[in-house]
């Protein structure tokens, strides 16, 4: 039996990384993969080029330009340029050259900023995006409507997920342009190390936040690649076709920065600053269609956050700033 060829694109990626980790167990894939100085997804004939030669049988869509806020709002033409181009040229590519399944990544950004809670797959295009991350969001929802569109004309199975929050191996550590895990992560090591007596985390610490762990994130990709047709289907609708991928379950920030402390080994006060904004009281998934499709998250937070400051200690020589 031939092994299915399958491109990974953003495979060096927290996520695109974690979905190799699954994919490298199987004995019937064989793993097709480029970093951008072998391939510039910008470039829709290069692209198109690497389909034609390759005879790709899957994709995994993880490649993005992707960060913080602050990356968000200061380079927001970047954001919603490189992101559009990347997701038009990968799925007109797989189109042309006859990739039957393409699995699309996106981001929980696409829903709108007072959506109601749990968020289900059918807020989409229900109200006013949070303004910060608009072109990164407008540009994953080109997304979906593209693999829905190729589906509609063209009787593709192209898929999308929406993930929430995620962290792990390969996230980005940086002290101003990384997310609230990984930048908590690095504060309360760094303050371990100093012999502080308090970290402050900005905030009430009341808002509510979801998080799962990447490799969770790979596995239920790797789960909607490869559900039958007929299951599929039967869980989604033609122009509702993205599902949500979480745990369905949500913490506050005091409790995030408590489980942190906890796992770093740092002793002192977590002290919160209210005069700091809190930003959306609560952004949660309803993850029943995932549910429903067969998959749940295994990874807890501790267990998760655990993981990750290991692979931290194992790695901060190559991201100390």
């Amino acid at each position: 039996m031939s092994k299915q060829r399958v491109f990974v694109a953003g495979h060096r990626g927290m996520v695109g990384s974690a979905i190799i980790r699954q994919l490298e167990q199987r004995s019937d894939i064989e793993l097709i993969l480029r970093d951008r100085t072998q391939l510039d997804l910008l470039d829709s004939h290069v692209v198109q080029a690497f389909f034609r030669d390759n005879q790709i049988d899957q994709v995994y869509l993880a490649a993005a330009k992707v960060g913080g806020i602050v990356a968000n709002n200061t380079y927001p033409a970047e954001f919603i340029y490189q992101n559009l181009m990347i997701e038009a040229n990968i799925i007109h590519a797989a189109h042309l050259s006859g990739v039957q399944k393409l699995l699309f990544l996106g981001s929980s950004c696409i829903y709108p900023k007072l959506a109601k809670q749990p968020i289900t797959e059918s807020e989409l295009l229900q109200g006013t995006l949070e303004a910060t991350n608009e072109p990164y969001a407008i540009a994953k929802i080109a997304g979906i409507k593209l693999c829905e569109s190729y589906n509609r004309q063209y009787g593709r199975d192209y898929r999308s997920v929406m993930p929430t929050n995620l962290y792990g191996e390969n996230d980005n550590f940086h002290p101003e342009n990384s997310h609230v895990i990984p930048a908590l992560l690095r504060r309360f090591h760094e303050a371990k190390l100093r012999g502080d007596a308090e970290v402050v985390v900005w905030g009430s610490g009341k808002p509510m936040r979801e998080f799962l762990y990447v490799d969770d994130m790979a596995a239920a990709s790797v789960h909607v690649m490869e559900l039958d047709n007929a299951t599929y289907q039967a869980n989604t609708q033609p122009m509702l076709s993205h599902i949500n991928v979480g745990t369905g379950v949500d913490c506050s920030i005091r409790e995030l920065a408590e489980t942190m402390a906890k796992v770093v080994g740092f002793t002192g006060q977590v002290v919160f600053d209210s005069t700091k904004p809190d930003g959306t009281p609560r952004k949660l998934l309803d993850v029943s269609r995932l549910a429903d499709l067969g998959w749940r998250y295994a990874t807890t937070l501790e267990q998760g956050l655990a993981k990750t400051y290991q692979w931290f200690l194992a790695n901060q020589d190559n991201f100390r700033k």
